[in-house]
C-alpha cells in the first residue's frame, strides 16, 4: 500500500490528525475536498494563537507546514466512495482515483441546513451566528436575538445576555416550560412570540427582523442552531454507526475516537455534538495519536 492512513477532510481536525501521523514518520495521504463548514465566517475566534485569522488562513498555513514532512501527501479533491477491502480500506475520488490505506481518519465535518426565513442564509456566519463562543465578543454590547428551532433554544437563550440585550424568538414552535421562564426571566430576555419572517438590513449586516405580525424589532445580529447532516456519504458507506445529536446524527466513537468500525476513526463535528475550532482540532489530535498507536499494536501482533 502507498499509505498507512488517508485523513479525509482538510479543516481543523483533519489537518491536525495528519499532523500527527506525518511526525510518527507514518506515510499518510490528506485529501481535502476545499468546502469547509466555516467558509462563511470573516474570522475563527476563541482559538488559542489563532484568534481573529480567517478559517482559510489557518487552514492554508496548515497545510503548508504540514507539506514540509517527507511522508506526506495532500490531494485537492472529494473523496465519493470507501469500503473495506480485506485488512486495509479503499477511497475513490471524483476524479476516478483510487487509494489503498491501513487506517483511515474521517474529519468530514457536517451541512448545515438553515430554517427557510428570507434573509437568514445570506447573513451565515456574519450576523448570522451558531456560536456565542466564536462570534459573541464581536457582536457584544448589541441587540441580540436567539431564533427557536430546536428544543434546546431556550438554554441557548440564557446564555446570550452575557453579551448583550437578548429577545428569545419562539417562532410559535418551542415554547418554554415554567422552569425555563423563570430562569430566562432572571436572565432578563424578553420573550418574543410572534415569528421571525425576514431579516433586514445591508447584507451581511443586520438592523432588524420583520414579525408576522407586521412589526419591525432592531437587532444587531440573531443566534440560530441549524440542523445538521453529514457533509460526505463515506461513514455510512463504511458501515459507520451514528448517534442522535442535538442538531443531528453523529458519528459514533470511542474514546480513543474509533469508529465502531476497526481501523476507521473520526473527529471534529462529524463525530461531535460541541463544535468549535478548538475542539474539532483536539479530536483531531486524539484521532491521529489513537490512529498511530494502533498502527505500532497491529505490527507488534
Amino acid at each position: 500500500m502507498s499509505f498507512e492512513a488517508v485523513v479525509i477532510g482538510g479543516n481543523f481536525a483533519g489537518l491536525s490528525a495528519a499532523m500527527q501521523l506525518a511526525r510518527a514518520r507514518r506515510r499518510v495521504l490528506l485529501v481535502d475536498a476545499g468546502a469547509p463548514r466555516n467558509r462563511f465566517s470573516e474570522a475563527s475566534h476563541g482559538f488559542l494563537g489563532q484568534d481573529g485569522q480567517t478559517p482559510a488562513a489557518i487552514m492554508r498555513e496548515g497545510k503548508r507546514q504540514l507539506s514540509l514532512y517527507p511522508t506526506i501527501t495532500i490531494r485537492e479533491g472529494k473523496v465519493v466512495w470507501a469500503h473495506s477491502d480485506g485488512d486495509a480500506f479503499t477511497i475513490g475520488t471524483e476524479d476516478g482515483g483510487e487509494e489503498r490505506a491501513a487506517r483511515i481518519v474521517l474529519a468530514t465535518g457536517v451541512s448545515d441546513t438553515l430554517p427557510e426565513i428570507p434573509g437568514l442564509k445570506e447573513r451565515w456566519g456574519r450576523s448570522a451566528l451558531h456560536c456565542p463562543y466564536c462570534h459573541g465578543f464581536e457582536v457584544g454590547g448589541g441587540k441580540l436575538g436567539v431564533l427557536a428551532n430546536h428544543p434546546h433554544s431556550a438554554h441557548s437563550a440564557m446564555m446570550i445576555p452575557d453579551w448583550g440585550a437578548t429577545t428569545f424568538f419562539t417562532q410559535a414552535l418551542f415554547e418554554p416550560d415554567e422552569e425555563q421562564l423563570v430562569k430566562l426571566t432572571a436572565r432578563d430576555v424578553r420573550i418574543e412570540r410572534s415569528p421571525i419572517v425576514e431579516l433586514l438590513g445591508d447584507k451581511p449586516k443586520l438592523e432588524a427582523v420583520r414579525l408576522a405580525d407586521g412589526r419591525v424589532v432592531p437587532l444587531d445580529a440573531v443566534f440560530v442552531a441549524p440542523k445538521t447532516s453529514m457533509a460526505s456519504p463515506v461513514a455510512e458507506q463504511l458501515g459507520c454507526a451514528f448517534d442522535d445529536g442535538p442538531f443531528g446524527p453523529i458519528i459514533r466513537i470511542a474514546d480513543n475516537k474509533e469508529t465502531t468500525i476497526k481501523g476507521v476513526f473520526a473527529a471534529g463535528d462529524a463525530a461531535s455534538a460541541m463544535h468549535n475550532a478548538t475542539l474539532a482540532s483536539a479530536s483531531g489530535v486524539l484521532a491521529g495519536v489513537h490512529c498511530h498507536q494502533s498502527l505500532v499494536m497491529q505490527s507488534a501482533a
